[in-house]
């Protein structure tokens, strides 16, 4: 009879550490899930003011046919992209674009004296704040799911549950890395 009591328990134990495990992942997956859904809101809005900045500098710029229709390009893939890893490069592509589309604008004193294309320069820069600040909340769902996966006794059961893999980070790429680790500019007066 002692025997079956402590089977009993012991039964009792692993049922509760596995209902246990698996609700924390499933409450890390969703947390993870919602901070992308984050990104993807501000990466709409990112999308939405394209159009408007194309146009502008259209005006403007009109025979640079070739770095408007790149910025087009690159919305068109960042809008039609799907998964975590399609949409990082995408929008990598999106961001490279922009950079030349605002290089473009040195080029033009009346375009980067226009208020329309300041107002959107402004809100652009607003939205990629908001985006960072969204991507290292995303990273860190994801690193805290990563984790806790891997961790015992959740590695025991995780294959189980269906959370057999790692989540992908929202990474930079790998030439804005580079930007990244390039030396400052020099201010000279």
């Amino acid at each position: 009879m002692l025997t079956w009591i402590i089977i009993g328990v012991v039964v009792v134990v692993l049922l509760f550490v596995i209902v246990g495990a698996y609700n924390r992942l499933v409450a890390l997956d969703q947390a993870a899930n919602q901070s992308f859904a984050d990104i993807d809101v501000q990466l709409k809005q990112r999308q939405d003011l394209i159009p408007n900045l194309v146009e502008t500098v259209k005006g403007y710029a009109a025979h640079e046919k070739g770095t408007l229709d790149a910025v087009i390009q690159a919305r068109s893939a960042a809008t039609a992209a799907s998964s975590v890893n399609d949409k990082v490069q995408a929008e990598n592509m999106l961001t490279a674009s922009l950079g030349r589309l605002f290089a473009l604008s040195e080029a033009y004193p009346d375009l980067k004296a226009n208020t329309n294309f300041q107002q959107l320069q402004l809100d652009l820069s607003d939205i990629e704040n908001k985006l960072a600040a969204a991507r290292r909340f995303f990273n860190n769902a994801v690193a805290e799911f990563n984790a806790v996966r891997r961790q015992f006794p959740t590695v025991l059961f995780a294959g189980l549950f269906g959370f057999g893999s790692d989540k992908p980070f929202f990474d930079v790429g790998a030439d804005e890395r580079a930007a990244l680790n390039a030396a400052p500019p020099q201010v000279k007066f």
